[in-house]
């Protein structure tokens, strides 16, 4: 393809892409393919010979549209947001324009530059102290496991430079709970931690956050044990209820036997860009490592997630490779993300938030959070005021937890009704599974469902770019609906 053919299939591409984002509505929420239905609309071989663009383009509606989710849809509530920013999307063409690979500073100096400024850009924004320095990465999965390395590396002594963990005579041991995101103990496991040393804390029974108390409890079980705490990760904004963990209570426990602490805020790090949201990780600069995801709830687009540690020559020791291949005049002046995680090699990604913070501007984005915010309050009061309906925990931010629970009436003798009781246990789970189910199907919203304390439930999310107050207002009659008819059938 010559840059001039590029340049007319790249306009009637970008055409399609507004289309497609403009009538999203239109559309069901919900994939309309089965399993195997996409793979066998497409040949089996690969193409031998040139196609024409309208043909790729015919494709793309009449084959994986079809078999998308549509994550950009105003009725989606389930798992979180990931949202697209138009604006953003520039950013990832441009960066995909370049072709840049960064695989060391004296490779793209701007894309090394422009991640560092952008990183501090949003170590301002949402409130972090200059003690704090940034890198993008792909996902707070990938943060995660950064920070599990880091960590133990630290706590055993730089091990991976002699005899790594095999030599390690004291146990490392990792705390998290069960209510955290299921990336925690895939990075423990796959740091070499094993599952004997992953501990999982209580909880808070109503707040469903990790307990200080208990943390304190297992941190001193497991030194009396001879083992040795390594790494604790703070959730601040847990995937199933958005339970904020009580981080200055963890930083504490924590510094007396020297565990690193990784905070996860994947979603949730978003709402700190307003400052009367930044109560919720109280003690946050206490930690040693933070993910966010601007790829969720801030609407930068995936995949685009920041992590952010105090101790660069910690990560660096853990981090770095210096083959002669790669060696410059400039090192040592200057950044070489390379030594800050995983891969060698890294996109442009800055230009994904560096495009957007620019063309739509901060205090948009701030408006929007607080939209989604009173969106959420206001579906709680409306749950909590129906009878039959509860909120199942608190809603700190944009994640509503619902349960609906019908009445069973019982028969007396004589045949009237007698006395009425709440439906419980697997008829409830199969109440509940059955009507989120239906509305899923529909493709006229979607939510996920999901356990808690070994019971399903309805997880409701808002957040994305298009969801307004109406559109909330539409779930919560589609809800009521959806029971009113599983309760006709039941």
């Amino acid at each position: 393809m010559t840059p001039e053919e590029f340049r007319l299939a790249g306009h009637e591409l970008i055409d399609w892409i507004a289309d497609h984002r403009a009538s999203a509505a239109d559309r069901p929420v919900r994939a309309r393919t089965g399993p195997g239905e996409v793979a066998a609309a497409l040949p089996d071989r690969p193409p031998t010979q040139v196609e024409s663009f309208d043909a790729v383009m015919a494709d793309l509606d009449s084959v994986v549209v079809p078999g998308m989710f549509e994550m950009q849809h105003p009725m989606h509530f389930g798992w979180f947001p990931a949202n697209a920013e138009l604006s953003s999307i520039l950013g990832d063409l441009a960066s995909a324009g370049l072709s840049s690979v960064g695989i060391s500073w004296e490779s793209a100096p701007a894309l090394t530059e422009v991640e560092e400024v952008v990183c501090d850009w949003m170590r301002q924004l949402v409130g972090l102290s200059d003690n704090w320095f940034g890198s993008i990465t792909d996902t707070a999965s990938t943060g995660c496991l950064t920070a599990m390395l880091a960590a133990r590396e630290r706590a055993s002594s730089l091990s991976q430079n002699h005899g790594g963990l095999q030599a390690v005579e004291s146990p490392l041991v990792v705390y998290s709970t069960k209510q955290a995101h299921s990336s925690v103990v895939k990075a423990a496991l796959l740091a070499g931690f094993g599952w004997d040393n992953i501990v999982m804390v209580d909880t808070d029974p109503v707040t469903f956050a990790m307990d200080p108390e208990s943390l304190a409890s297992c941190v001193a079980a497991d030194v009396a044990a001879g083992k040795t705490p390594a790494v604790v990760v703070a959730a601040v904004g847990t995937t199933g209820t958005t339970a904020m963990d009580p981080v200055a209570a963890i930083v504490e426990v924590a510094s007396t036997v020297g565990a690193w602490v990784h905070v996860d805020a994947a979603m949730a790090g978003t709402a700190m860009l307003l400052p009367e949201c930044r109560h919720l990780w109280d003690g946050v600069e206490g930690a040693d490592s933070i993910s966010w995801n601007p790829h969720k709830w801030m609407g930068t687009i995936l995949d685009c997630s920041l992590f952010y540690v105090r101790d660069t020559d910690q990560l660096q020791s853990v981090m770095s490779t210096n083959p002669s291949y790669l060696q410059s005049s400039a090192d040592g002046e200057v950044t070489q993300y390379r030594d800050w995680g995983i891969p060698l090699g890294r996109r442009f990604r800055a230009l994904k938030i560096w495009f957007q913070l620019r063309l739509d501007g901060v205090e948009a984005i701030k408006d929007r959070i607080r939209r989604d915010l009173d969106n959420a309050q206001w579906l709680a009061e409306q749950v909590v005021a129906a009878p039959g309906w509860q909120v199942l925990a608190p809603v700190d931010l944009q994640t509503v937890c619902v349960l609906h629970t019908p009445v069973l009436r019982g028969e007396s003798v004589d045949g009237e009704s007698g006395a009425s009781e709440p439906m419980t246990g697997q008829a409830l789970d199969d109440h509940t599974l059955s009507w989120v189910r239906a509305i899923n199907e529909s493709g006229e919203a979607f939510l996920s469902p999901s356990q808690l304390n070994g019971r399903w439930m309805a997880r409701v999310s808002i957040g994305v770019l298009s969801t307004e107050h109406q559109h909330v207002a539409e779930l919560w009659k589609c809800l009521q609906d959806a029971v009113e008819v599983n309760n006709l059938q039941r």
